[in-house]
């Protein structure tokens, strides 16, 4: 096995994923794990399962009867039921079905399970197969006193879908995960890696040879934000002024409040979802201002023209009448100069990070960071609702850190 075949193997955790680029061996790791857990009991049955039959019938069985025939356990596969008997005493029997429709995931219980490639599926789908795999995965095997039933799942990462959500962003106990580059496989042809690198673009590269999660879609919006290296711990300490980026949407208001740490900003909190500018400005008193914050407001130039509550009185005003400060100009910066602002903190030419994110509080934030894109006119996609808090956290960073263009530059479109 390589490396991160052999760690995954040993995992002991309920619910593992291999996670990995082209070449990785994410089928034969499939396979060794299935007919280890196989091996347990005779009476053990394993689900393997597969996005479509095509794959059932092309890749999984051929290699399932190749393993098992290098170990030279008899056994004989029903095509028509899709199972595979084994004849030995002390191997279990294999089970093969697809994710296609998962209501049909019914009539069996299986002691582990094995699932392939989860993440071609539609994020919807792929979380209903995985219940419905989940739930017939309670078989209690002959001679195992303590039968410990297991899901594991082998994926290529799709995007920011399914397995990123289970195993890559929040993953609650029992969820762990191995990543695998291609170039972790020695038995590759030499040349094999670089092919790949030939043929596609970085976001792909990331994906399908290093095994990251990245945004497939289109372009990234902020392709150098990392929850990782941009994340800090800090929070509003006592007394401290705070700086509130405001995003006026009815029903969708959405606010990122900043700290300054050695002259650089840090998102300590975030509100979104709120109803309108009078709850948002009761929002900031109570849990600033009356604090002892001094508050300092950096919201949308379109506040001026109108209230999201009463159009005869403007957001701008009303936040003025509520005592807090107010930052802006008479228009809002171009959108490639706001995210240009944005991206120059998250990540300069000299590998500096000067933009923070307290990724635990600002959960709606940091998910926008990672996962807006472009859309089919080259600007920031708002269809999926995450556009609203980016907005609101680039306002304050456009008006005091902008990107000063020498007198000769030229306007950067967003044509990908």
């Amino acid at each position: 096995m390589t490396e991160p075949q052999a760690r995954f193997f040993q995992l002991p955790d309920k619910y593992p994923a291999f996670v990995g680029g082209f070449g990785t061996g994410k089928t034969e790791t499939l396979a060794n794990c299935a007919i280890r857990d196989a091996l347990d009991s005779s009476s053990a049955l394993i689900a393997l399962y597969e996005p479509t039959y095509d794959l059932v019938r092309l890749i999984l069985a051929p290699r399932m009867e190749e393993k098992l025939s290098d170990l030279g356990i008899r056994y004989k596969y029903n095509k028509q039921e899709n199972i595979i008997y084994t004849s030995s005493g002390q191997c279990g029997d294999f089970v093969l079905r697809t994710l296609e429709n998962p209501a049909r995931i019914i009539g069996y219980e299986s002691y582990r399970a094995h699932v392939d490639e989860i993440d071609t599926l539609k994020k919807a789908q792929a979380k209903l197969a995985w219940q419905k795999i989940i739930a017939r995965n309670r078989q209690r095997p002959d001679g195992i006193e303590s039968p410990f039933n297991r899901v594991s799942a082998y994926t290529t990462p799709e995007g920011y879908q399914f397995v990123y959500d289970t195993w890559g962003r929040n993953p609650k106990p029992g969820y762990v995960m191995v990543q695998a580059a291609t170039y972790s496989n020695p038995f590759l042809p030499d040349d094999y890696v670089q092919s790949l690198r030939d043929s596609y673009p970085p976001a792909l590269i990331d994906a399908y040879i290093e095994g990251r999660f990245t945004n497939l879609t289109t372009g990234s919006v902020y392709p150098d934000f990392s929850r990782t290296l941009n994340h800090s711990s800090e929070t509003l300490q006592e007394g401290e002024p705070a700086l509130i980026g405001m995003d006026f949407n009815r029903l969708h208001m959405s606010a990122v409040i900043y700290v300054m740490r050695d002259g650089w900003p840090v998102a300590v909190d975030e509100i979104t979802d709120g109803r309108d500018t009078p709850q948002m400005v009761e929002l900031f008193l109570e849990r600033y201002k009356r604090k002892g914050h001094a508050v300092t407001i950096f919201p949308d130039a379109s506040g001026q023209n109108g209230s999201s509550k009463n159009a005869s009185e403007s957001d701008l005003s009303i936040i003025k009448q509520a005592g807090l400060s107010v930052r802006v100009n008479g228009t809002n910066p171009a959108i490639a100069d706001r995210v240009n602002a944005v991206n120059a903190l998250i990540l300069n030419g000299e590998g500096q990070r000067r933009l923070k994110v307290n990724t635990h509080r600002c959960p709606h934030l940091t998910d926008g960071l990672e996962q807006q894109a472009y859309d089919k006119n080259g600007m920031p996609d708002k269809s999926s609702g995450i556009d609203h808090v980016l907005d609101a956290a680039g306002y304050p960073i456009a008006k005091l850190f902008p990107i000063i263009k020498p007198a000769t530059s030229i306007t950067m479109g967003f044509a990908r």
